[in-house]
């Protein structure tokens, strides 16, 4: 049916395109409709993060970014969903357009800006999800925050997030706020990781319960840098690692239109980029903290090739925008049942 549908969705703006999608989305389970729409939520248990997954197949965070979609998006069959990413403040983001498709590579480039209502809505709309599943809440700074002052915005989003999300994942890896990535680079990324750790033990104590934080990277880090991050993350004791976010680079889509768009790539040109740092991430962890592979997984054969570089858990977005809710499916096929992922 999505594929029915797609060229329609594919003449509206991207952004339009997108909240028409959710909002139907949304509509379809409120009205009772999704339980004849979509099969049935296929099961392959899997135990991570002391959390325990129905399916090891995500959605990544950015899709809903407010948590206006949770129980719709729930009724697709992900094993876990992650919504933001969210900011202490209500912004605006980055002015329109903002979001543009590379059809011919499936692929977008969005500069969006962390566009959102702020954490105290989303957390109003997770208070009225009746979603029971595994829930991430992706937590970032304000635009008008400083760099300097990037630890006093994630511990807002850590505190006002903690009870009602099952992991949280710490954005330090967007290329569409200013600085931002320099999270993830010396100092800067180790006062920010004690920051935020030691903020978690205080919140396990006051709600005698231990949320797991995650870190959420680039693709675009050198090897060097990529094996600091992993020496910060095992140092502290990190609880596991997303990999990867969008990447800067143009490389193979440069003929394309509006390939010069400035903005984050995400899609199928990012497969061989995102899988090559988690296969190095894998490598210098050594299996002592869970990685989550995101970027370019556009069908099974990609799930595969994340799987087989390391992946704890799979997440999705751009491949539903070009290949739909079925995509799911695909992915759980090349997933056997008593999998180790």
């Amino acid at each position: 049916m999505y594929q029915l549908l797609k060229p329609l969705l594919f003449k509206l703006k991207p952004e339009v395109s997108h909240s028409l999608s959710l909002k139907a989305l949304q509509l379809a389970h409120h009205l009772g409709l999704t339980k004849a729409l979509f099969p049935k939520p296929i099961r392959k248990p899997k135990q991570l993060f002391g959390l325990s997954f129905s399916n090891p197949v995500g959605l990544a965070a950015g899709l809903d970014k407010n948590g206006d979609y949770i129980d719709g998006l729930a009724a697709l069959g992900f094993g876990f969903i992650e919504i933001g990413t969210v900011t202490p403040k209500a912004q605006d983001g980055n002015p329109r357009p903002r979001l543009f498709r590379l059809n011919q590579a499936q692929a977008l480039i969005n500069r969006m800006g962390f566009n959102n209502k702020g954490i105290d809505y989303l957390i109003e709309r997770v208070k009225q999800s009746q979603y029971q599943g595994v829930l991430g809440i992706n937590i970032g700074k304000n635009a008008a925050t400083p760099i300097e002052l990037a630890l006093d915005d994630y511990t807002i989003g850590l505190k006002k997030a903690y009870h009602y999300a099952s992991y949280i994942t710490v954005n330090i890896s967007s290329p569409n706020t200013t600085n931002l990535r320099q999270l993830q680079h010396g100092e800067y990324l180790n006062f920010l990781v004690a920051g935020i750790k030691l903020e978690q033990a205080n919140l396990e104590r006051k709600y005698n319960k231990k949320v797991p934080v995650l870190f959420k990277i680039a693709p675009d880090l050198t090897h060097q840098e990529v094996v600091e991050l992993a020496e910060c993350f095992l140092r502290h004791k990190v609880e596991g690692i997303i990999a990867t976010n969008t990447t800067v680079s143009r490389e193979g889509v440069e003929s394309l239109h509006e390939s010069k768009e400035a903005g984050g790539l995400s899609g199928a040109p990012l497969l061989s980029k995102s899988t090559a740092t988690l296969k190095l991430l894998k490598q210098e962890l050594k299996g002592q903290i869970p990685i989550v592979a995101s970027g370019g997984i556009m069908n099974a054969h990609a799930a595969q090739e994340k799987i087989e570089a390391g992946a704890d858990l799979i997440q999705l977005y751009t491949g539903l925008i070009y290949q739909g809710p079925g995509l799911i499916q695909d992915c759980l096929s090349v997933i056997p049942a008593k999998a180790s992922i």
